[in-house]
Formats: structure tokens, sequence, C-alpha cells
């Protein structure tokens, strides 16, 4: 509820006042008849009238009280939003194979992946995201879905070594195209990420964007990898795993002609913190279309406190005049 005059219910702060003046007068005496002594009556029964005595002016303070907030003018408010979303769906395409376990983003490249996407979909409310991860092979880990939650713990479950090894970056591309082909959404856009250069797959990584373009797929890339050398994993001669130092490779070419191709954009992170620096753009450049139209309808209530003053008002007449009868 609300109030239309809300500054008139100021006045309810006089309704104290006039209850203090009211204790006041009873306990100093306020009878309009005097008699010589009131010995005889003072032990006389006390009746239920006696004790209905102050029920006229506390039916005068209710109604009082009632008058001043009809006075304030209560209104319900009603109201009615419509929303339309125009969402967006947005494959994620990983490279999961042996390299991301590089350890030159902390603690290595395919856990900070993951994190950072992880923010990315918590972002997304409101659009259908897939999971796409390839190595030598590509394969679906989550079809496009709004459930956050189911979402984010098949995110968690990418780990490398869970295909063949190898970086098949076109057969990447194609199977996240082919999440998206039978999509009616306004946009559909595909966000690979990779640390190494194609060297696998049957898709050349170029012709897969050929196919992006034709479905009107806008595809970013993401090269993830520092400057120079990287310490990458390893088997030792006696079997233990260890990392040494290798020269970073990425094919940043082909794919600043992918994202250049299908509409997109091609990002360098060096860095985990420049990771998530380009997945916040590219959810700047990604936003959905969001259509809120609000009416706020008023029904003014004021009546119904009138009445039931009125009501009061009846009350309070009709016990003064018929049942506390008072001597003038």
């Amino acid at each position: 509820m609300d109030f239309a005059s809300g500054y008139y219910l100021w006045l309810l702060g006089i309704l104290p006042v006039l209850v203090a003046y009211y204790v006041w007068r009873q306990l100093k005496g306020g009878a309009s008849l005097r008699i010589s002594s009131v010995s005889g009556v003072a032990d006389a029964p006390k009746t239920v009238r006696y004790w209905l005595r102050h029920v006229p002016f506390a039916l005068r303070i209710i109604v009082l009280a009632l008058l001043i907030v009809a006075l304030a003018r209560p209104q319900g408010v009603e109201e009615n939003a419509r929303t339309n979303t125009e969402g967006i769906d947005i494959v994620l395409a990983i490279d999961v194979s042996g390299s991301m376990l590089a350890r030159d983003f902390k603690p290595d490249r395919i856990t900070a992946a993951k994190e950072v996407a992880g923010d990315f979909i918590a972002d997304r409310t409101g659009d259908r995201l897939g999971l796409v991860v390839f190595a030598g092979e590509a394969f679906t880990q989550s079809p496009l879905t709004t459930d956050q939650g189911t979402l984010q713990t098949l995110l968690g479950r990418i780990r490398s070594g869970l295909i063949e090894d190898g970086t098949a970056i076109g057969n990447g591309l194609a199977t996240a195209i082919n999440r998206l082909r039978e999509s009616e959404a306004k946009s559909k856009v595909i966000i690979l990420l990779t640390d190494g250069v194609n060297n696998r797959g049957e898709i050349a990584p170029l012709t897969a964007a050929e196919i992006a373009k034709a479905q009107g797929i806008r595809v970013y890339t993401i090269g993830v990898g520092t400057q120079g050398m990287a310490p990458y994993p390893a088997v030792d001669m006696f079997g233990n795993r260890t990392f040494v130092q290798q020269q970073v490779e990425i094919d940043e070419k082909t794919l600043r002609e992918m994202a250049a191709h299908t509409g997109g954009s091609y990002f360098r992170a060096t860095d985990k913190a420049k990771l998530k620096a380009i997945y916040d753009e590219i959810n700047r450049l990604e936003k959905s279309k969001i259509e809120v139209l609000s009416h706020i309808t008023r029904h003014e209530h004021y009546l119904n406190w009138v009445l039931a003053a009125l009501a009061l008002l009846a009350v309070e007449f009709l016990l003064s005049r018929f049942v506390l009868n008072r001597i003038p």
C-alpha cells in the first residue's frame, strides 16, 4: 500500500496528546454534578457501564485516526511488467590437449581456462550455452542449455587426457557449429580457446570458419600462452611427470583469420588476468537484448477507511445515547 498524500499522517501525532489529556482529566476528576459527599456510594458495586465509560472516547480516537489515514489517500499499487528477452546461443569450445597443462598460467592453462569460463557462464543469465572440448578429436561436453548448475558441473569435469592428444582446431569448431545448426536464436556465437597449432582432424580450421559464416555464426578465438618459453609437461626417463621449458607456438594467423572471416575477434591471453579481461570484453560485446514494459495502476482505498470511521462513529453515538447516558 502507498499513500498519495502521506504527509497528512503526521497528524496522527495529535492522538497521544489527546489520550494524555483525557487520562489527566479522569485522574483530576471531571464530574459535572457536585454533591456534598460520595461516602454513601463509594463502596457501591461497579457495574458493566462503569467499565464501559471510556469506550466512547476510545472510539472517537479510532475514528479520528481512520479519518487521518483516509485524508492521506491510501492506494493499492498494481504493477504489470512484461519482459521480452532476445537471448544469445553461445558454445564454448575448449582445447584439452596435453599442452594445456603448461604452467605459464597458475596453476595451469586448463584450470585457469575453466575458472574464467565458469565466471563467464555465471554472467550469461537468460542465454543458452553449450560446451565442446577438443584435442586430437572433438566431442560435445554439454548441449545448449539454460541450466547453469548442470553446465558448471560439466565444465568442472573437463580435464586433459579425456581424448586422444593433439590439436584439431577445425574439428573443434565444426562440432561447436553442429550444436548451433538448429538454433533459432537471432545471435549465435562460438568462443574457441586453444594454445597450439592445428595438427589433427579432418576439417581445416578455415574451412570450418567458412561453414560458420554460412550459418551466421560469429566466432571469437582466444590463443592462450605466454610469450617465449613456458614449462610444458613431459615424462622423464624413469616414467615420472616433469616439466621442461619449450617454445610457445600458437597459430595466431589462422586464429585471427577465422575470427575476422565470421565477424568475430581474435584475442591473445598471456596470463589468467588477461584471459579474464578477454572474456569480460566478449561478455560486453555480446549482450542479450532485454525489453521491459511496465504499467502501474493505482486503486484508491480511502473510501473504505471513511466508511469504517462512520460506522464506529455511529456505534459511539448509539452507545453514548442509549447505554451510557450521562448527566449533562
